[in-house]
Parts: C-alpha cells; structure tokens; sequence
C-alpha cells in the first residue's frame, strides 16, 4: 500500500487503519448497524440495516428501518447476492450505470476496509480519515472512511468524485 498524506500526522493513522484490517482479515467478522444514505442527484433514499458478516467477508443483513421494508433479509459477497422477504417490496434504482445497488454499501464497504487501496490516511476532527479505492481498476470506485479509534463510523462511496452513497456506521464490533 502507498499512503499519500498531505495531514500532519506521525503514521498513527496509517497504523490504526492496518489494525483494523488485520483484525478484519484474521478475525471471525464483524457486527454493525448502518443507516445508508443513497444519492441519485434528483433524490435520495435512505434506509437502516443491521449486518453481520464473516471471516470471509460474506455480510448478511437485515433491514431495520423504515417500517415499510423492515425484515427483508439478505446476503452480499463476492459470489453475489440474495435477498429475502415475504410480502415487502424493496425497489432501489441502481447506480453506477446500473451495476451497484444500494443495499450493497455495507459489502463494498468492509471489502474495501480488507482489501481496497489506500491512497491516505490523516487525523480530522479527531478522526481518522482514510481515502481508499476498491480496486485497482480505471473505473474503481473510492471511498472515504473514518474511524474512531479503530472502529469505522461512517464512510463515503463515490464515483467519479460524487458521493453515490453514505453510511453512518454504529455499534461496530469485532466478533
């Protein structure tokens, strides 16, 4: 990894953020409630999810808010997805020319944590602030994160420079 960092800083960000992803990549999963926030320029949706995912980085998630949609269940990781409900209909529009739904925010998200490119690394506001790619490619998508301590409490996913897709990310445990 290369960290680019123009904030001042003696790698205590650099060192937290690899914590994280060595606890990530060498523990049992991870448990959080995120509140996800999807932008499509003329409108936003936001719902609630509680996830858990797995030491592969396989995320289950249940949607908690709104009441509308509440139980719908699904599953995301690198195989696809699947989603659950019984009478609820979940209808997001895609974005990323079509390719990305909202509900996978958390999945690209802790990808991103494990595996992503960190491009840097800084303290804002008494958060540590991390920029990162999730891939190497031309077209990857970048995120920013910050973590207190070493927990992630929110982060940013955006395409182009455009923020798509926010999450607030709470009660992050390690499992």
């Amino acid at each position: 990894s290369c960290v680019l960092s123009g904030c001042a800083g003696k790698n205590q960000e650099l060192s937290a953020a690899m914590a994280l992803r060595e606890e990530l990549l060498s523990g049992n999963g991870c448990s959080f409630r995120a509140k996800v926030t999807a932008d499509y320029g003329e409108g936003i949706q936001a719902f609630t999810m509680d996830c858990q995912a797995d030491a592969g980085g396989k995320v289950c998630f249940s949607i908690a808010e709104p009441a509308s949609i509440a139980g719908i269940r699904g599953d995301l990781s690198d195989d696809g997805g699947n989603i659950t409900f019984d009478d609820k209909a979940l209808y997001f529009p895609l974005l990323t020319d079509a390719l990305l739904s909202p509900v996978s925010a958390p999945w690209i998200f802790l990808k991103t944590l494990r595996s992503g490119y960190l491009t840097s690394a800084c303290t804002e506001a008494e958060q540590i602030h991390l920029t990162v790619d999730d891939s190497y490619a031309d077209d990857a998508l970048k995120l920013d994160i910050w973590l207190e301590g070493k927990s992630p409490v929110r982060g940013d996913i955006l395409q182009n420079g455009r923020r798509i897709l926010s999450l607030e990310v709470e009660d992050f445990t390690l499992l």
